[in-house]
């Protein structure tokens, strides 16, 4: 008889004897003790059901909306019970219970791929862990998500996910804000059993923007469901299979579209990073600072990263009524341009032709001496389409003092009607344009003229199928459309109801109309706003209660503003003018402005406006001064200072308020608080930062009526790269300009 079975037989002999003894150290008393509560089945129920544990809030603020409370179901999540809408997956169940899962396949905003296995949780009654971003969620059912079977599972994945990444962490530029670092901290094991050669992928060229170390990537394909999805470009795809499995272009090309920088963001590990940012800064360096976009008329919400004085990169901010949280990629790469060609010092032009430094105060007196030798009626201002509320606000003052009315914004025409709010805004709103069943797009390029309001036309048609007609020249869209034609002439017969779309207007429960800027510059323009005035009788859902579906889409940041302000010209020529003061006016043409008029220049690079300049005043970016903006739709947002300023520029608001005390017409307000109270009598929706404040409709732009003409719609926008002074100064947009524009 062997040691082991020696051993059981005395077990069991002496825990029989225990048992079976009489001696009172082992009798076992047993007490009954009786609740009455619990005789009573209602109360067994409740407390079994209301079980004593902390509260719980949801991951990263995370709300629910039941849209019908009779599609509310019930699941546990480590025992906390947790009310959602049917459909939910486990993993927003989870998020929602305040558990955060680890993914690195998922994403919000793209479709579910379910191939990186790493969000594994244990569901009662399965016999294995299932992957909680792919199981929708059933009513009662029991989730654990930190049992040992469940840690066991993500262990083993964290292992075969780093099996073949290499050790890149200390030259990685997604060092420091790497998901892949983060989990395998707090999932992964503290060593791996891999003892093979690693293998290696040859890195792709996608262009200007994205750098690729594709040796890093690990397969979780959310770029490519973001190039093909959010996109609409079918750039990137899955080749290979097993080991040999890789992300790539197929054929050599660059990624072509104005959204690829977004693939920097979703990627979870350090594959995909961005070039200009290569090796620059560590993330923990840099001090970020919340802020918006002023590159076009959406007003993208962003972060501008800096360290010290210089501008370092632009990543987006999470805004779901405007960008969402996906930026262009002229919001993301063009911080270069803040650097480059700025202006430092005010200067004078002097008889040779050349500038020369000078003083504030010999600038300021020199421009106060010849604006009083002018008449007031000779006199002319223009704000650049990247001027704030404030400082447009102070020029239109000035130059009213001045005995001037005549001045305008950039891109803001002779005859618009600044009184309706309504026709010059975006009605429908950027997030309003999901709810749209019809677009027709009328002289409008949305893909550069607003990249973002384009990505929510392209999300709208994907979901419901929307149908989209376009009238204007030959373009390039992402999304399906009709190209209904080039010239007013189709609008005519739509308005007539002779046109095949004119059907589809019709039988649309809510079509969107979307009128471009560049229509505003056409001599038949008034002629084009009466028609659009008389679809809303032709087309009964066109303007309901509920809904307003005509709409402009604006191209410059300070056009709207400039409308609430009323800063609409008597006349948009120059012909007459003897001192012309351009605040930011790079894109005016001055070529019929007379030899002898006095140009002053403020502004804060050296582009177009200079070279005819007089006297330049030098002022500051959106990065380096508070100023407020209103979008498209009608959203006012404020800027906020990230870095310093550069040599001796000033706000503009100041430099103007300066300006006028010289002139001996002084301003009445010395900070930008006062300056906000003067805009206050003017335009009190400008102080409502981040509110919409919805216009009452009252027709477009009060068409006068006449004839359209048979000439095409033309092309608002040349190069998407370069829209303005700071990307015409970006050595970034330069490239991407000179690659990836088509010829």
């Amino acid at each position: 008889m062997g040691l082991g079975s020696l051993a059981s037989r005395a077990l069991r002999s002496s825990s029989s004897s225990r048992v079976l003894s009489t001696n009172p150290r082992y009798n076992l008393i047993r007490t009954i003790v009786s609740t009455p509560e619990l005789h009573k089945p209602e109360a067994a129920a409740e407390s079994a059901s209301e079980p004593d544990l902390p509260k719980r809030t949801p991951v990263a603020g995370a709300r629910v909306h039941f849209p019908n409370p009779d599609d509310v179901i019930e699941v546990f999540v480590d025992g906390y019970p947790v009310k959602i809408p049917k459909g939910m997956t486990v993993l927003q169940a989870c998020s929602v219970a305040g558990v955060d899962i680890p993914r690195f396949c998922y994403h919000d905003r793209l479709s579910i791929a379910g191939n990186c296995r790493m969000c594994l949780v244990e569901v009662e009654k399965s016999p294995k862990p299932v992957a909680s971003c792919a199981m929708p969620a059933l009513p009662g059912m029991k989730i654990k998500t930190d049992t040992p079977i469940a840690k066991k599972a993500r262990e083993g994945v964290m292992e075969f996910l780093l099996m073949n990444h290499p050790l890149d962490c200390p030259i990685c530029d997604q060092g420091g804000e790497c998901d892949l670092q983060d989990q395998s901290m707090a999932f992964g094991s503290d060593r791996g059993r891999f003892t093979e050669t690693k293998r290696s992928v040859v890195d792709k060229n996608l262009g200007p923007l994205v750098k690729t170390v594709m040796t890093r990537c690990i397969q979780c394909t959310r770029c490519v469901r973001f190039a093909s999805e959010i996109a609409g470009v079918q750039d990137l795809g899955m080749l290979g299979r097993g080991s040999g499995e890789e992300i790539g272009t197929y054929v050599e090309k660059l990624m072509t579209s104005e959204l690829s920088g977004n693939v920097i963001d979703i990627c979870p590990v350090g594959a995909l990073t961005s070039k200009p940012f290569a090796f620059k800064a560590r993330n923990w360096e840099l001090k970020g600072t919340e802020t918006i976009d002023v590159t076009d008329a959406v007003g993208s919400n962003i972060r501008i990263d800096s360290r010290g004085p210089e501008v370092m990169r632009i990543v987006p901010r999470l805004n779901e009524d405007i960008n969402e949280e996906w930026i262009s990629d002229k919001t993301r790469f063009c911080y270069d341009g803040l650097k480059r060609q700025r202006l430092s010092d005010p200067m004078i032009r002097g008889a040779d032709g050349h500038f020369k430094p000078v003083s504030w105060r010999d600038a300021l007196a020199v421009v106060a001496e010849v604006v009083h030798q002018v008449k007031p009626e000779e006199i002319v201002g223009v704000a650049g389409k990247l001027s704030d509320a404030e400082s447009m606000i102070s020029l239109k003052d000035f130059l009213n003092r001045m005995g001037s009315n005549n001045i305008w914004c950039e891109g803001n025409e002779k005859n618009q009607d600044a009184d309706l709010r309504s026709s010059y805004l975006m009605n429908t709103t950027i997030s309003g344009l999901e709810k749209a069943d019809c677009f027709l797009l009328i002289g409008t390029q949305p893909r550069v003229e607003a990249a973002m309001v384009n990505a929510r036309i392209r999300k709208t048609v994907r979901a419901t199928h929307a149908k989209v007609g376009y009238i204007g020249p030959p373009t390039d869209f992402n999304y399906a459309h009709d190209h209904l034609g080039t010239t007013p002439e189709t609008l005519t017969a739509i308005a007539a109801g002779t046109h095949p779309f004119s059907a589809t207007l019709a039988a649309a429960k809510n079509p969107a109309i979307i009128v471009g800027a560049g229509v505003f510059s056409r001599k038949d323009n008034s002629a084009i706003f009466s028609l659009l005035n008389s679809l809303p009788s032709k087309f009964k859902n066109l303007i309901t209660p509920e809904w307003n579906g005509l709409n402009t889409l604006l191209l410059n940041a300070a056009q709207a503003a400039a409308l609430d302000l009323g800063l609409v010209p008597q006349s948009d020529s120059l012909d007459s003018a003897k001192f012309v003061y351009l605040m930011g006016a790079d894109d005016t043409n001055l070529d019929t402005l007379p030899k002898d008029a006095f140009v002053v220049y403020q502004g804060h690079h050296g582009d177009k406006g200079v070279y005819r300049a007089n006297v330049i005043f030098p002022s500051t970016v959106f990065s380096e001064k508070e100023g407020t903006y209103e979008n498209t739709e009608g959203c006012v947002q404020q800027t906020v200072p990230a870095v310093p300023t550069v040599g001796d520029a000033r706000e503009d608001w100041k430099i103007i308020r300066a300006l006028s005390e010289v002139c001996g017409v002084r301003l009445p307000y010395d900070s930008i608080g006062g300056v906000r109270s003067r805009i206050r009598n003017v335009a009190p929706n400008l102080l409502r930062v981040d509110e919409r404040e919805a216009a009452v409709f009252s027709g477009l732009f009060g068409g006068g009526g006449g004839k359209v003409s048979a000439v095409p719609f033309g092309v608002t926008v040349e190069n998407f790269y370069m829209t303005d002074a700071i990307t015409r100064a970006s050595k970034i947009m330069a490239q991407c300009s000179a690659l990836l524009t088509k010829k």
